[in-house]
């Protein structure tokens, strides 16, 4: 088990993950060794919510190049965490 304020990396923000968030879904991007247990239990403990689902991604590096030289994005670990109408996360909200 990894540790509670080691689980969540850092929050993804773009349009789509503001649109997820109008629905009460909030994207994070955590640490490859963190479970769908870990992530919910992390939020519960930081935030003081109560997570319905949370959903869980291994995204994949992307080929990228720079000059002559050719490699790859780094791979890393989404998650997608659903609350209750009515909870929200603070961070997001700027409070």
């Amino acid at each position: 088990m990894i540790s509670i304020d080691k689980v969540f990396i850092a929050p993804v923000l773009s349009e789509k993950t503001n649109r997820l968030r109008e629905k009460g879904k909030y994207v994070f991007r955590v640490d490859p060794r963190a479970t769908k247990r870990d992530i919910k239990e992390a939020c519960r403990r930081l935030w003081n919510v109560h997570p319905e689902s949370c959903a869980v991604c291994n995204v994949a590096p992307k080929p990228k190049k720079q000059r002559y030289k050719k490699g790859y994005t780094s791979a890393w670990k989404k998650a997608i965490v659903k609350l209750p109408e009515g909870e929200k996360i603070a961070v997001f909200e700027g409070v």
